[in-house]
């Protein structure tokens, strides 16, 4: 019997996951320092302490605003870029500790697809040899017979003819470029996906094709994602678990169904208050209340009150800690202590 995805190990494993961005000192900064008045660039806290497991096998869709801290946390779990504090683990094995066949196991392991499709393809190069670049990097063919035969099998598989691959990228849809770049990552055999707004930059009529590619190669091939997405309609569509992510951190996990009928977290009802229903057809469309603090200065306690219309006097002073608030659910919100 196949385990299920709540049954199951994690294959990734992040750990009071941190990343922070510093910026170089600008004129007056330098000025300062040489009068010996150093004064430090403010630091942006893109993402802070982390903790999540992803299960093997499911789908775990990762959403907020832009700017919340989604893409940064897909590049540390890919490998892009390091983390400023905590770790991520690959099959239980911290990622900075791996090296020779586990750290390639790891690298090939996990892959990324990102949201532009045209400036994550290279312009210069005929699709195929985009698509075979990384069998040519770490040898994974045995000659170029193999490599050719690999390259039509990628093709194949998400639904593109062989013979495209000595095109260029610019001949092509937006949508076929997407394809092209998971063939590419597809070519490896990965077992885990991190989606970065896969479809954000696609024609409507474009996006149901690629989610169900998605979902295709996932049933095929028993693949993981890391779904990130601003459009909770998709994520619905496809994820089994669903975290939802506010200034660089997480404010609720859940199962999709149960976050979806019932959120526990007020900016998760905020969000799902205004996703496109035609049950709600005349409503006048009212986005989130404010707008998203600065990383740069996020406010005190729990950083969405100021956009919180049932905010307490103890939100203002008192960060939230994410916490279990029933089976296989988390949520950081002060009035789940009055549950």
């Amino acid at each position: 019997m196949t385990a299920t995805p709540t049954e199951a190990a994690a294959i990734i494993g992040l750990e009071g996951l941190s990343r922070d961005f510093q910026r170089p000192p600008v004129l007056a900064e330098r000025l300062l320092a040489l009068l010996g008045r150093k004064a430090l660039p403010p630091v942006l806290k893109a993402v802070t302490d982390v903790d999540l497991a992803i299960r093997r096998g499911e789908v775990l869709g990762l959403v907020g605003e832009s700017g919340c801290g989604k893409s940064t946390l897909g590049r540390m779990v890919s490998g892009i870029l390091p983390p400023t504090r905590g770790r991520v683990t690959f099959d239980g094995h911290a990622v900075a500790t791996l090296a020779g066949r586990d750290k390639l196991a790891y690298v090939l392991g996990v892959q990324m697809i990102f949201q532009d499709p045209y400036a994550s393809l290279n312009p210069r190069q005929k699709v195929g040899d985009i698509i075979a670049e990384p069998l040519k990097v770490h040898h994974m063919a045995a000659g170029r017979r193999e490599v050719v035969e690999r390259v039509d099998r990628a093709l194949a598989e998400v639904g593109l003819d062989p013979s495209y691959k000595e095109r260029y990228p610019h001949q092509f849809s937006g949508g076929q470029r997407q394809r092209i770049g998971i063939a590419r990552a597809f070519i490896v055999n990965p077992r885990f996906l991190v989606c970065d707004e896969p479809i954000a930059a696609l024609d409507v009529s474009i996006q149901a094709q690629v989610i169900n590619l998605f979902m295709d190669l996932r049933d095929r091939h028993g693949l993981t994602y890391l779904f990130i997405s601003h459009d909770l309609s998709v994520v619905r569509h496809i994820a089994d678990r669903v975290a939802i992510m506010y200034l660089g951190r997480l404010v609720e996990i859940a199962p999709a169904a149960e976050l979806f009928a019932r959120p526990a977290h007020p900016y998760t009802r905020a969000l799902l208050a205004e996703i496109p229903s035609i049950k709600r057809r005349r409503r006048k469309f009212q986005p989130v209340q404010g707008e998203l603090p600065s990383p740069l200065d996020p406010p005190p306690g729990c950083a969405f009150h100021p956009r919180c219309p049932f905010a307490i006097d103890r939100c203002r002073k008192e960060r939230p800690a994410l916490q279990p608030i029933a089976a296989n659910r988390q949520s950081a919100c002060h009035l789940n202590d009055q549950i």
